[in-house]
């Protein structure tokens, strides 16, 4: 097989993050419209995350956040997102780099985006597949599920392949 010296993976994902990075402007600008609402994965202990260490010791390997109707102050740069969200009636403020983000789900449109983790996002990286591992509590939850749980509810059980949004990654595309 031929070396790709374009890298056409790279690319892409950066792409898909730019699709992110453009929809959270438009929700630091403007609100969410409508019913949308998001669910973004990340990887807790990439590098330019900054989370307290109370949530680090809760989520110590991925944390999911829901954008819905409890957050304040989201701010978007080239690189990060930052955010205000209430964790068990706490403000806490997070800072996530785009290159932390394993997923990205609206569940309003079943609209995900799946990333592979970028190079040096973290030493161990978790499989890329969704959904995540079972949530522990408060605002995370699998990256699709049918209805999003309260704050302070706890997620049942991750959503099981065939549930939910379809995921489609890029390399279902590709020639064999």
């Amino acid at each position: 097989m031929a070396t790709d010296h374009i890298r056409y993976d790279v690319l892409a994902r950066d792409a898909l993050r730019g699709v992110l990075r453009k929809v959270l402007s438009d929700a630091a600008a403007h609100g969410l419209p409508g019913e949308h609402h998001f669910f973004i994965t990340f990887l807790s202990k990439a590098e330019g995350v900054k989370l307290s260490p109370r949530l680090l010791a809760q989520y110590p390997d991925e944390m999911t956040i829901i954008l819905q109707h409890q957050f304040w102050d989201l701010v978007v740069s080239e690189d990060r997102f930052e955010v205000g969200l209430s964790f068990g009636g706490i403000p806490e403020r997070l800072a996530v780099p785009f290159t932390a983000i394993k997923s990205f789900f609206d569940p309003s449109v079943q609209f995900g985006l799946q990333f592979e983790p970028a190079d040096g996002a973290a030493s161990e990286a978790p499989s890329p597949n969704l959904p995540a591992a079972p949530a522990a509590s408060g605002l995370a939850a699998p990256a699709a599920p049918p209805a999003a749980p309260a704050a302070g509810e706890k997620a049942e059980e991750p959503a099981k392949p065939g549930e939910g949004a379809e995921v489609v990654r890029l390399d279902r595309f590709r020639k064999k």
